[in-house]
């Protein structure tokens, strides 16, 4: 990684024109499906992330609270789910993605300072075999993104990305709310608990544990708290959101993985 030339970025300042300060996540690597040829659709390679994050940190710098700042631990844990979900196509997409998640405003499950802009740089560091190493750097400002939310019985759905075959979404659970099992089943999709104390087929569930299936439409989920909470979602195709029909029965939750380090 040290061969891996540094993250350029543009100077960015705030309203009162002072440089925003700068987080800055390198080297994060996964191997994912990524790349339009056949064979990269059916075998893993590597996809290394880097990310800067232009935001203001003076209220984390004075209080010490993580929600002032951005928690770059889970984080990263959320972009490594993203680039393992989504399977991408293009470096384009996953670069897009990428941005348009870093720069949607903060959920009462994840709170964190407003990430401002946000440059993203992903590689493929085997895709020519080693005659190159193809990347891309793209530079995204929140103010030139546009989020659609859509009312839900459990609360909302947020619209983060969508590309051709996938969607990205935020599904955001009111307290006491429930989203019942879904009729997508020949649907694909993979979900990401952002919060603490949310149940799963009654059962509770950490934040950070990331699931994926078809078995995924069969979840009931539930938010016993008093704060909102967040499911990350991709969905393959894009997600149809509709409920289930009554009366099935409450399928086993596989074990899952956790995305977040130990904390």
């Amino acid at each position: 990684m040290s061969e891996e030339p540094a993250l350029i970025h543009p100077i960015v300042t705030d309203a009162q024109g002072r440089p925003l300060d700068v987080i800055q996540l390198r080297g994060l690597t996964a191997d994912c499906i990524v790349g339009v040829y056949n064979r990269e659709r059916v075998t893993p390679q590597p996809l290394r992330l880097d990310v800067a994050l232009f935001l203001d940190a003076r209220q984390a710098a004075v209080g010490g609270k993580l929600a002032n700042t951005v928690h770059y631990g889970r984080l990263a844990g959320e972009l490594r789910f993203l680039l393992d979900a989504c399977r991408f196509e293009l470096l384009e997409s996953a670069a897009e993605a990428v941005c348009r998640y870093l720069l949607a405003p903060p959920t009462d499950a994840a709170p964190h300072a407003r990430v401002r802009a946000a440059t993203v740089r992903v590689t493929k560091p085997e895709a020519l075999s080693g005659w190159a190493i193809p990347s891309l750097q793209m530079h995204r400002t929140s103010d030139e993104m546009v989020y659609r939310t859509e009312e839900r019985p459990f609360g909302r759905v947020d619209v983060i990305h969508e590309g051709a075959t996938y969607g990205v979404y935020r599904l955001r659970v009111d307290p006491g709310g429930v989203i019942p099992p879904r009729a997508d089943g020949h649907t694909e999709g993979s979900e990401l608990v952002l919060g603490a104390g949310m149940l799963l087929q009654g059962q509770g569930v950490g934040r950070g544990m990331a699931f994926q299936g078809p078995g995924v439409f069969t979840h009931r989920y539930g938010n016993p708290t008093g704060t909102e909470q967040t499911v990350v979602g991709v969905y393959r195709p894009r997600l149809v959101f509709s409920e289930g029909r009554g009366g099935e029965a409450v399928q086993p939750v596989d074990p899952g993985a956790q995305y977040y380090l130990p904390e």
